[in-house]
C-alpha cells in the first residue's frame, strides 16, 4: 500500500507535468514560404482554399483570381463580380459562388470552366458566404441590410430571407443543423436553425468586441471568434455560449482551424498571424505570433497540406481631407499577392 506521502508526491509530479504540457506547448516551425503575385488592382476580402483539386479563390477588387496552390500559378478568372467578398463552394453540383457586395448579388460559376451561369439578387450588401452541407444550402449574409439570404442551389433561389438583428460578419456550421453567424455591431454569435431558417439562439461575446473572423471545431463543438475591435480571440461552446478562454491576438478580420492539428488562427492586419492550441475541449494555449506582413487580414487553410494562404498588399498613407480626417492607408498599384505559410 502507497503512504499518504508517496501519494500526494505522485500526485505533486503528475499534475507539475500537465502543467508543463500545457503551457509548454512547442512552437509550430511555421512561416512564409512563397509570395504569389497577383497583378490587378482592386481591393480583397475573403479567400477560400479548394485542396481536392488544389485552387484557391481570391476576392479582387472585381473579379475573383484562382491561383495553384501547389505552383502559385493563376489558373482563371472569374470577371465582373464587382464588389466581391467570399467564394462558396458546391462541389457536389459543380457550382461556385461569389457574394458580391457592390451589386447586391451572388455569381454562379462554373468549378470546371469558371464560366458565370448566371446572377442571384440577394439582400443589401453581401459579404461573407458559406455553403452548409447539412441542409445544402447557400448562406450569403448581408452586411447592411442585416440579414442572410439561403440560396437552394439546386434552382439558384433564394428559399430564406433571416433577420438578424445586427450586422453579419463570417458564418460557420456545425455540420448538424445549426448555423452560427458572427454580429458584429451586437457583440454576438447568432444561432440559427438550418431546417427552419429561424434564429434560435443569440450569445454574448462577453470580453470581444466587433467580431468578425470565425472558426469551428466541429469534434469538440467550439467555436474560435476573432474580435478586431479589440485585438482579441475569444473561444465559445457552440452548444450554451459560454465564453471559455480568451486570447491577446491582433487586428484581426480572418480565423481558420485546423482539426487535425487542433490549431486555431488568427490573421491580423497589424502584422502577424496568432497561433492558439486546442489542448482539449476546455483547454486551450497561445502558442505564438509568426510575422507576416500589414494588411494581411484573412486566411484560407488548405487542409490536405496545413499551409496557410493569406492576401496581402504594400500599403501608403492617405492624406487627410475635411470630410475624412483618418482616411485608409492605399494599396500601392501592383503590389497585391497571397502570403503562403507552412513549414
Amino acid at each position: 500500500m502507497l503512504s499518504p506521502k508517496f501519494k500526494k508526491t505522485l500526485l505533486f509530479l503528475f499534475v507539475a507535468i500537465a502543467s508543463l504540457n500545457v503551457s509548454g506547448q512547442t512552437k509550430t516551425g511555421l512561416h512564409i514560404l512563397k509570395k504569389h503575385s497577383i497583378k490587378s488592382s482592386g481591393g480583397w476580402d475573403y479567400v477560400t482554399v479548394d485542396a481536392a483539386d488544389k485552387k484557391i479563390y481570391v476576392s479582387h477588387g472585381t473579379q475573383v483570381n484562382i491561383l495553384s496552390t501547389a505552383t502559385g500559378d493563376s489558373v482563371g478568372v472569374i470577371p465582373n463580380t464587382n464588389g466581391v467578398h467570399g467564394i462558396a463552394l458546391v462541389k457536389s453540383l459543380n457550382k461556385g459562388y461569389t457574394s458580391n457586395g457592390r451589386d447586391n448579388s451572388c455569381t454562379v460559376f462554373d468549378l470546371k470552366t469558371n464560366e458565370a451561369l448566371g446572377k442571384i439578387t440577394v439582400g443589401n450588401n453581401p459579404d461573407a458566404i458559406f455553403y452548409d452541407e447539412f441542409s445544402k444550402k447557400v448562406y450569403a449574409f448581408n452586411g447592411k441590410s442585416k440579414d442572410a439570404s439561403v440560396i437552394d442551389p439546386a434552382t439558384d433561389k433564394v428559399v430564406a430571407t433571416i433577420p438578424l438583428g445586427g450586422k453579419p460578419e463570417t458564418g460557420v456550421s456545425d455540420g448538424k443543423g445549426k448555423v452560427f453567424v458572427n454580429s458584429e455591431t451586437t457583440n454576438e454569435v447568432v444561432v440559427v436553425d438550418a431546417s427552419t431558417y429561424k434564429v434560435i439562439n443569440r450569445f454574448k461575446i462577453n470580453e470581444g468586441d466587433e467580431p468578425s473572423g470565425l472558426a469551428i471545431d466541429r469534434a469538440t463543438n467550439r467555436l474560435f471568434i476573432g474580435c478586431g475591435g479589440n485585438a482579441t480571440m475569444v473561444i465559445m461552446d457552440a452548444a450554451n455560449g459560454k465564453n471559455l478562454a480568451k486570447f491577446k491576438i491582433g487586428d484581426c478580420d480572418g480565423v481558420a482551424f485546423d482539426p487535425a492539428l487542433k490549431l486555431a488562427y488568427s490573421s491580423n492586419g497589424d502584422g502577424n498571424m496568432s497561433v492558439i492550441k486546442e489542448v482539449n475541449a476546455n483547454t486551450f494555449v497561445f502558442v505564438e505570433n509568426i510575422p507576416t506582413e500589414k494588411s494581411a487580414r484573412t486566411i484560407g487553410i488548405d487542409l490536405v497540406t496545413h499551409h496557410l494562404f493569406l492576401p496581402a498588399a504594400q500599403m501608403e498613407a492617405t492624406s487627410p481631407t475635411t470630410e475624412n480626417a483618418h482616411p485608409r492607408p492605399h494599396m500601392i498599384a501592383g503590389s497585391f499577392h497571397i502570403i503562403e505559410i507552412g513549414k
